[in-house]
């Protein structure tokens, strides 16, 4: 991956906040119905998913890539849904290695089909992954993923990633107060600690709209730091940049790694660098949006890329999110766009 020229074009939002970070959601299919993401009873059988022509084409996405390069973008994350569903997803992979000023691309997946696709992958341009992994405990993860998929083939597909060097690899598991709020964060933990992965607890968040989602659901990042602190001695580690979005922790004993993600009880808005882009081509500058950018008009029309550029630049100049700072029980309530369709 090439180095960007120059740094001249890059822009910031109306908090001062620069445009680094784009996560793309490639799909919004999954093979998975986790309760907090695509509860079954929304995301049924009769549930009307994008259209294949409504989906952006790779080389669509590339040429977005490009010019959000050109704005200071170094930063490309594959989500979905579940990437691994959209076929041949690792040229696009490969498309978007080659662009210039793309220093970091990763992808987050539910780790089901990892064992076909992480040596593709990797050989593709994938720097790394992170698997979503709520428990290890089978009939936990059964209930939460809602899938007939054990948890033994997330884990296969894991330790191929890892064979693929696909690393350093990150474990993200939501925690939800009553449903794998007990063993299973020292579990998790432990579990990162034997095999060299970094395990990041995340707050219950209040994304989208169908989830039910309540705040007396939500287990604190600090309670979850403490409970794994009793067990293993642990010490903050300082940011590896600004924005970064999980509170780093190391292990006393030198045995890697453990974060927290507490968008819910403490909000980092004031240092979001994200934006996300929709399978279907709508830019949302906030995980907690309501409405989109439609980009897709712009890539599929008679814009060139120096419109397109003018275009995304003014959207992050007018930028002013800072919804899990002013969270309230209004707020809470308004229709937010699902995560399964920009990803988290």
């Amino acid at each position: 991956m090439a180095e960007r020229e120059s740094s001249d074009q890059r822009v910031v939002d109306r908090l001062s906040r620069p445009l680094r970070d784009l996560r793309i959601s490639v799909t919004d299919r999954c093979n998975f119905r986790c309760t907090y993401c695509m509860p079954r009873d929304v995301f049924g059988p009769d549930y009307q998913f994008l259209d294949r022509s409504e989906l952006l084409t790779y080389e669509e996405i590339t040429r977005l890539v490009r010019v959000f390069a050109r704005l200071g973008v170094t930063k490309i994350r594959l989500t979905g849904g579940e990437p691994l569903l959209r076929r041949q997803v690792e040229r696009l992979v490969g498309m978007i290695a080659e662009v210039d000023g793309i220093t970091d691309l990763a992808l987050t997946t539910n780790g089901s089909l990892l064992r076909a696709k992480a040596p593709l992958l990797r050989a593709a341009g994938l720097s790394r992954v992170t698997v979503s992994l709520d428990s290890l405990n089978p009939d936990r993860f059964a209930a939460i993923s809602d899938t007939k998929i054990p948890v033994s083939r997330v884990l296969d597909g894991v330790e191929a990633a890892r064979d693929a060097g696909l690393g350093p690899i990150k474990i993200n598991a939501v925690v939800k107060r009553r449903v794998n709020d007990g063993d299973d964060i020292t579990e998790l933990a432990a579990y990162g600690r034997e095999h060299g992965y970094t395990v990041r607890f995340i707050e219950y968040m209040d994304v989208g709209s169908t989830n039910g989602w309540r705040m007396d659901d939500v287990v604190p990042a600090r309670e979850i730091v403490e409970r794994i602190g009793a067990v293993w001695p642990i010490e903050p580690v300082d940011p590896a940049y600004t924005g970064e979005v999980a509170e780093r922790y190391r292990y006393v004993d030198g045995s890697g790694e453990v974060g927290a993600i507490a968008s819910v009880t403490q909000p980092f808005c004031q240092t979001c660098t994200r934006s996300r882009l929709s399978a279907q081509g709508e830019l949302y500058t906030c995980l907690f949006a309501s409405r989109g950018h439609d980009l897709r008009a712009f890539v599929r029309g008679d814009a060139g890329d120096e419109e397109l550029e003018t275009a995304l630049r003014g959207i992050w100049l007018r930028r002013t999110d800072r919804y899990s700072e002013l969270r309230t029980a209004e707020t809470t309530v308004r229709d937010k766009v699902e995560m399964s369709y920009i990803g988290g």
